[in-house]
């Protein structure tokens, strides 16, 4: 009996899971695809042009607006219908990030409009109708997720799978062409730095695919091809961001939710004072070391030493508090005894494991960079401050990994209903009390309270529940009866005070890490990146095998850092 009555139910999972890996099959080799065009056109593959990589782009993004389109038609002939939310994914600060990366992204496009327009007549047309598709797409995708990032869709499942992972592969593909057209010109920035800093036996030629002819309007191209270049980190979080986003869009299709009460997670500046001056003062002093690396280094061998000596103390200083932070948010935790929530979570789950795989691209730089301190013959003294970098690079990213991955999965603390009004009642002259509010934290909008009884605290105040029934009976009774309570309420209000401060120390800490994320993610994204610059893994690995290395781990390790401070801004509203 109890096989032909599970049957039905695995039988009727074998489309859908089916549907699953076919969709998934499908947007890895529609990724592949575009990866080895993208490939192509960098080592300038016969036969395969620019046109050819963007008429491809064009066309996924083409595909992904017809989707988008049909799905919006659908859902706004079906809005009457009550449809199941995942409350967990398109957090409204996400979305909020994702459109303020989507507006700079709008700009980078119209430079490359004015870009096209003043090189038109040596370019080809698919540069200047990719950013205007491009720019229709991105309008197009933030409304979509704005609206529907926390759907969970039940009908026409196998064609919204497909339509889906066709969203997450185009964006994964545009951020690939983001970051490799944005690395491509900062090799040779990375080339004279060197030169500058004494290693002159680089060699390798390197190309960035200029326009061969002359600008119509000097000044503007000027403007347009430097400004483009520091827009390209934000296009580049906006299409990672949109991929996860649509990925647990994809893995929600015709999931069961339990529907259970959620908490709301709203953030507040209250409590948080400290972590927040200590984490601007840390994004103060970074930018301010950004721009003098970037002044300073490549000017003479001497200023390129010292900025790379700067960086490196400036560094160190940071990742130190990170790691104490990180620590004490740990031993905070294994002092409490709150159990974790397992239930199923795409988006929580996704979280973690992008923590985790992302870290190990700077992780893989810095093993690069200790084997090459270890290996080389020659030691100039600013390198050996890159040592004890990489070595915190790799502690501090064990523990605040732990740390968010904790975080994100901690129950919420369970506050017992009858607990809604909280009010101190001072004992004067051992006969006459007085109720004076101190706070009101309500959870529900139900004025009703349990029946309990107002505790006294011990010579002065106290910290308790009042009950409107017998509120009149308590302000009549004795300094005897307050006394014989004191000793448990006396208790009860100490725990309470104990877990409020620890949880004011978590808040803080979080807040001061997020800001330190933040601060993290400003130099490698703008520019700033010693990797390149300080010359010993050139030496020990070659230049060319060493460029592909961090070309390859930096994107993940850029976006590392706006992921967690994405993560811990979702903790300090939790906590």
């Amino acid at each position: 009996m109890e096989k032909a009555v599970g049957s039905p139910s695995l039988g009727c999972s074998y489309p859908q899971k089916n549907a699953e890996i076919l969709s998934s099959q499908y947007g890895i080799n529609l990724f592949l695809a575009g990866l080895l065009l993208t490939f192509a056109w960098a080592v300038h593959a016969v036969g395969i042009s620019k046109s050819h990589l963007l008429s491809y782009l064009i066309t996924l993004m083409l595909i992904q607006l017809l989707w988008m389109l049909w799905y919006l038609c659908r859902s706004c002939t079906q809005r009457r219908l009550i449809r199941d939310k995942d409350t967990h994914a398109g957090a409204r600060w996400l979305k909020c990030g994702i459109t303020l990366f989507a507006v700079i992204t709008l700009v980078l496009d119209s430079f490359k409009i004015g870009y096209y327009i003043d090189f038109s007549n040596c370019l080809s047309p698919t540069e200047g109708i990719f950013p205007v598709t491009h720019a229709v797409h991105t309008i197009l995708q933030v409304y979509f997720l704005w609206c529907h990032a926390k759907d969970i869709i039940q009908s026409f499942k196998t064609l919204e799978r497909f339509g889906v992972i066709h969203s997450v592969f185009t964006n994964l593909l545009l951020w690939t062409n983001g970051v490799l057209t944005e690395s491509k010109h900062q090799l040779n920035e990375h080339k004279e730095r060197l030169i500058t800093l004494g290693f002159g036996n680089i060699t390798m030629v390197l190309d960035d695919h200029a326009p061969q002819c002359n600008c119509t309007t000097t000044t503007l191209c000027s403007i347009f091809s430097q400004g483009i270049y520091y827009l390209y980190p934000f296009n580049i979080e906006y299409h990672i961001l949109a991929s996860t986003m649509l990925y647990v869009l994809w893995k929600n299709i015709g999931r069961k939710v339990e529907h259970h009460q959620q908490h709301k997670t709203l953030f507040k500046f209250h409590g948080i004072t400290v972590g927040m001056i200590f984490g601007l003062i840390i994004l103060t002093s970074t930018i301010a070391i950004v721009v003098v690396y970037l002044i300073q280094i490549g000017r003479s061998k001497i200023k390129s030493e010292l900025a790379l000596t700067m960086f490196y103390l400036h560094a160190i200083f940071v990742l130190a508090l990170m790691c104490t932070a990180g620590i004490v948010a740990l031993l905070i935790y294994r002092l409490e005894d709150r159990s974790l929530d397992n239930s199923k979570n795409p988006a929580r789950k996704l979280d973690a494991e992008l923590l985790v795989g992302t870290a190990a691209g700077s992780w893989l730089l810095s093993w690069g960079s200790i084997l090459a301190i270890i290996c080389a013959q020659a030691h100039p003294k600013y390198t050996w401050y890159n040592l004890p970098y990489s070595i915190l690079v790799i502690i501090e990213k064990y523990i605040q990994n732990l740390f968010i991955i904790e975080s994100i999965h901690r129950e919420q603390e369970k506050v017992n209903d009858d607990i809604k009004t909280l009010r101190i009642v001072t004992i004067s002259r051992g006969n006459t009390l007085s109720l004076t509010p101190l706070y009101k934290e309500i959870y529900n909008d139900r004025a009703t309270r349990a029946d309990g009884e107002v505790p006294y605290l011990f010579k002065g105040s106290i910290c308790g529940r009042e009950n409107g029934g017998s509120a009149a009976k308590e302000e009549t009774s004795h300094e005897n009866s307050s006394v014989m309570h004191s000793g448990s309420d006396f208790s009860f209000c100490s725990r309470n005070s104990v877990t409020n401060h620890k949880r004011r120390i978590l808040k803080n800490i979080a807040a001061f890490l997020f800001l330190c994320n933040l601060s993290l993610w400003i130099p490698p994204a703008f520019g700033c990146r010693p990797e390149y610059d300080n010359g010993l893994e050139e030496i020990v690995f070659g230049f060319e095998p060493w460029i592909i290395v961090v070309n390859l781990a930096m994107p993940f390790s850029i976006f590392y850092r706006m992921h967690s401070a994405a993560s811990l801004f979702e903790v300090n509203c939790k906590t």
